[in-house]
């Protein structure tokens, strides 16, 4: 049966199927659902029709007559994020899976309250102008810059509950939810902590909105985006050769009458995510688009799912289905090729380019053993994704200390095996996901400047995981850049010869 253009452009709620998978009609628009009233992935999709299916990772909040107002509250207040911004991504990230451009995706492992600040937003910011000039001079190709900031609060967790010394209180959840302090008042889920995180985020987007269009990331300053504590050590020279090259070449084309004031070379593109899990809080910020009718989730540009989170019939997948966001799924090596093509199928089901990132956290050797399995079903399935590493997940481990930390070596080691793989089953690898800070942290140990166990706590300061300084950053750009200029001689070649 023939279907007009503009089925495709409707919300979900608006959809519907024949028994036989047919389209056959379109319906009026979402309404709540009624009670007692029951949802299929295949079905209906509304607003709040998460409900009606199993929740995880959402806390019980004991005065729930003060949740329910706050989110009422929520619902009133501007979006932080528009429809548009969310298409262009998907538009970008469409060209990531194609292999003509590069995601770089990465933040803090947990925003807090108590570091929030102009200072450490300017600075992540800065490392991440920085790593995508060393990666676009790499790869040749344009880089899609998108930071774990500006509502990246909350963290699944493996269990609810922590003991010490024998007291026991329910775990640290973010700190939308509840405080990381060792007592009861700070680990009760308080919903007055949506308010805060809400602002934070509004400040947080308004000094990014700012720094990409106001002339901060323009690149005739690249040369200035060096930071003080990463400016002396083996990465900041490298990239300090490298800005001057930059600097050359933007000379080069201010001469050629490409001037320092046109848009492309004024401004960036800089687009916000985070994981959704606190249901409520996406819902209280999702609004309906007037131009299409779709419904986005107006917290963040890009939201992904996680591991605790990626059931195929619970509340994160079936609120995701509906938004029109594009969306990430975090996978590790347990993940089942064939779950993972009827997890894209539920989200995707129209197979649009850019609507799906797979982000794979799984080390090094795991990824040379089950990426393949998963490219593959992917493959055959005829899905378009785009495929993404994050390699700081899958390498946590303890240190004599007892405190969390990664090996920089291990995370160098998931970014060659992800580059491999990719070239090994002939697809695109299409980006990478990182835990990283433009502070001078050691949280991770190794790289050029040798952090070691011994050094950890002295600026250990992550509120959950350990997360990537500035100069490590640096170095994996490098690492990375290098592997992207390979390919691009590789394939370039490759065209040639045919």
């Amino acid at each position: 049966m023939a279907v007009s253009a503009n089925w495709y452009f409707m919300p979900p709620s608006r959809r519907i199927r024949s028994n036989s998978g047919v389209l056959v009609r379109a319906v009026g628009s979402a309404e709540p659902l009624k009670p007692g009233e029951t949802v299929g992935h295949r079905g209906e999709w509304a607003i709040n029709s998460w409900k009606k299916k199993t929740v995880l990772q959402i806390p019980q909040y004991p005065n729930r007559a003060e949740m329910e107002e706050v989110i009422k509250r929520i619902e009133g207040f501007p979006p932080l994020v528009f429809a548009g911004e969310a298409r262009k991504l998907e538009e970008r990230l469409a060209e990531a899976a194609v292999g003509r451009a590069f995601l770089l995706q990465g933040g803090d492992c947990a925003e807090s309250f108590k570091e929030f600040g102009s200072d450490n937003i300017r600075d992540t910011f800065r490392v991440i102008l920085q790593m995508s000039v060393v990666l676009m001079f790499g790869g040749q190709m344009p880089v899609i810059k998108v930071g774990r900031i500006a509502g990246q609060f909350a963290k699944p967790r493996s269990t609810t509950k922590e003991t010490r010394d024998g007291v026991e209180l329910p775990i640290y959840q973010g700190d939308n939810i509840n405080g990381d302090a060792f007592d009861l008042k700070s680990r009760t889920p308080d919903p007055q902590r949506m308010i805060q995180a809400y602002s934070q985020s509004v400040s947080t987007m308004n000094l990014l909105r700012a720094f990409a269009t106001g002339g901060y990331a323009a690149m005739q300053r690249v040369t200035q985006w060096n930071l003080g504590f990463a400016e002396h050590s083996v990465q900041g020279e490298r990239y300090k050769e490298l800005a001057q090259r930059v600097d050359e070449a933007v000379g080069f084309m201010e001469a050629a009458g490409l001037t320092v004031g046109h848009p492309i070379m004024a401004s960036t593109d800089f687009w916000t995510s985070h994981e959704c899990l606190l249901l409520p809080y996406e819902q209280a910020l999702t609004r309906q688009d007037s131009t299409s009718g779709l419904f986005y989730g107006c917290s963040a540009h890009f939201l992904w799912i996680g591991e605790r989170t990626r059931q195929l019939d619970g509340a994160h997948v079936e609120f995701l289905r509906g938004v029109a966001n594009p969306l990430g799924i975090k996978v590790s090596d347990k993940m089942d090729p064939r779950e993972l093509v009827k997890l894209c199928e539920i989200l995707n089901p129209h197979n649009k380019p850019g609507r799906l990132t797979i982000i794979t956290r799984m080390g090094a050797e795991n990824m040379r053993v089950m990426l393949p399995r998963l490219i593959r079903a992917v493959r055959q399935a005829g899905l378009i994704v785009t495929w993404v590493s994050d390699p700081v997940h899958g390498n946590t481990m303890k240190a004599p200390s007892g405190l969390k930390t990664r090996s920089f070596d291990a995370i160098m080691a998931e970014i060659r095996a992800f580059f491999d793989v990719h070239e090994q089953e002939g697809s695109h690898p299409g980006g990478v996901h990182l835990e990283m800070t433009g502070q001078n942290v050691t949280e991770c140990v190794g790289g050029s400047k040798a952090i070691t166990y011994d050094d950890l706590s002295s600026r250990y300061h992550t509120n959950c995981d350990p997360r990537l300084n500035a100069s490590q950053s640096l170095e994996l750009a490098f690492l990375i850049a290098e592997k992207l200029r390979k390919r691009r001689i590789v394939f370039g070649l490759g065209s040639l010869l045919n």
